[in-house]
């Protein structure tokens, strides 16, 4: 029998730039610091959330060894609403793409955080061909 892998995926980022990347997703995603080493004012590793949703944010580590960041796919969020969200952030920060329905009948609107990573805010429309549960 397999072991359950839970019900969360927690993303740790690499970021270039810390006070940046904090300053982001505190005052333009509204996102609250609840953990943080060595120090809050000045973390290499800290821990971002906003409702539900959590990502690990670092500048250094011990089994990790890159010089910039990089990522090749996507962050998917699920908010209560993408339009509501989309309103909430709309002049605050530039979208890539959206808010507008897919073909996998996905509503969703993409964002880019300062090191580059896409964030997408999608729901399903009722009409999904995936599975977003």
């Amino acid at each position: 029998m397999s072991t359950n892998l839970g019900n969360r995926v927690l993303p740790c980022l690499f970021v270039a730039d810390m006070r940046e990347t904090l300053d982001f997703y505190i005052d333009v995603l509204g996102f609250t610091q609840t953990g943080y080493y060595p120090i809050e004012s000045e973390p290499i590793r800290t821990e971002v959330r906003r409702d539900d949703v959590a990502i690990i944010l670092f500048s250094e580590g011990k089994h990790i060894d890159v010089q910039a960041p990089v990522f090749s796919g996507v962050l998917y969020i699920f908010p209560e609403s993408v339009d509501r969200l989309a309103e909430e952030l709309n002049g605050k920060v530039e979208f890539a793409w959206g808010p507008e329905d897919t073909e996998s009948g996905i509503r969703e609107f993409a964002i880019r955080d300062p090191n580059g990573y896409t964030l997408v805010f999608a729901e399903p429309t009722g009409h999904d061909k995936i599975a977003l549960r």
